[in-house]
């Protein structure tokens, strides 16, 4: 089934501005929240789709994003910029709602995160530099990081053993402190970690000796990033899960990927197409040529018209790179200029002195007299 518009889900049209937008999703998470929708899927439904939506519109990137691609462009993949709403759960609504609210309805603990969510890992940021070979075809490469991984010694728990562990005294061992306030919208609960326990829930006797308690330590690790063809400089892609390991098992962060493109020897890039700009002797410009250029794969001829100017443009279709996400490929567009010697043998000045004389070898005027310039005004 098909995503419904994310200006729908909140009521607004595509130019509201973000007070709109926010406006709009403060009514509708109010209306729609679980706690004030007791055993009604329906609203629960809608809660998470309003917030689904809010995270996006809210954020002018991601906005951009979904304006341009629409949801296609929120996948993950580097044409959305590399957001990934596919698993967009409850959680995650009612985090927004906690962060807009402060707080959720009455003492519900309804769809909070668990404490491992709390310890969710730190996201890591690497750049990969390809060559526009590279960029042409679907790529593979390996990075190395050095990263946080769970500690194998104690599973991610950070104690010498499960003896070793026991509930917090201060929150029970929820992770969670919970403080009523009230307002003219009603009793809210605002839910903040547990400062004793870090938000685990627990706290550690005896630490595991190979990671002191953190449940992870550092270690050297190659991930494999596919690269599809057709990205371009700035673009980046989102490996779920790759970042660093969160601490006592917490949730792992990601790794983003941006790309680089390395210049190139002969091209310039403009999206989709190439530029290579060939210089031509006066000769091969005047009496036309077959010319060997480069392109992405190899080499090809190019058959030069006799009579070319210099700033003419020669283009070769199809001879670009992929369209990113989609079918066909753009062009290589070969940009003309003419070589002109500046020292020349004796034998050399006396051809050219010699073509001086010929009519056809000097440029012809297109000027237009005063008069003539008068009359075509007044009898066009």
């Amino acid at each position: 089934m098909s995503k419904k518009d994310y200006y729908e889900i909140l009521g607004v049209d595509k130019n509201a501005s973000k007070d709109d937008i926010k406006k709009a999703y403060k009514k509708l998470a109010l209306q729609y929240h679980p706690d004030r929708n007791q055993g009604n899927k329906e609203s629960e439904e809608k809660f998470k789709e309003v917030g689904e939506a809010y995270s996006v519109l809210s954020e002018d990137n991601k906005r951009a994003k979904y304006d341009r691609f629409g949801h296609e462009g929120l996948r993950g993949g580097p044409q959305g910029g590399g957001f990934d709403f596919s698993g967009f759960d409850f959680g995650d609504a009612e985090s927004i709602f906690e962060q807009f609210f402060g707080g959720g309805f009455g003492g519900s603990s309804r769809g909070r995160r668990s404490a491992g969510a709390s310890r969710r890992g730190s996201d890591l940021q690497i750049s990969i530099k390809l060559t526009l070979e590279e960029i042409s075809k679907e790529t593979v490469k390996k990075i190395k990081l050095n990263k946080y991984v769970k500690c194998k010694n104690c599973n991610g728990s950070g104690a010498k053993s499960i003896s070793s562990i026991s509930k917090c005294s201060s929150c029970g061992g929820t992770g969670e402190i919970r403080t009523v306030q009230r307002s003219i919208l009603g009793q809210f609960v605002n839910v903040s970690p547990c400062s004793t326990c870090d938000g685990t829930g627990e706290m550690i006797l005896d630490k595991c000796p190979l990671c002191s308690g953190e449940g992870r330590v550092r270690e050297e690790h190659t991930v494999s990033v596919t690269i599809p063809a057709g990205v371009s400089e700035g673009q980046y892609l989102t490996l779920s899960g790759e970042g660093n390991s969160g601490k006592r098992g917490g949730q792992p962060g990601d790794l983003i990927v941006i790309i680089q493109e390395k210049e190139h020897k002969y091209f310039t890039r403009d999206r989709e197409n190439l530029y290579y700009d060939l210089q031509l002797s006066v000769s091969e410009a005047a009496l036309g040529a077959e010319i060997e250029v480069p392109i992405i794969e190899g080499k090809v001829k190019l058959k030069v018209p006799a009579g070319t100017q210099p700033g003419k443009k020669l283009m070769l279709k199809d001879k670009g790179l992929p369209v990113l996400n989609g079918y066909g490929k753009g062009d290589l567009i070969v940009r003309i200029s003419v070589w002109i010697p500046t020292k020349l043998s004796k034998r050399s000045k006396e051809l050219f002195e010699s073509l001086e004389t010929l009519e056809d070898i000097k440029p012809k005027s297109t000027e237009k007299g005063f008069f003539e310039r008068m009359k075509n005004r007044f009898f066009e």
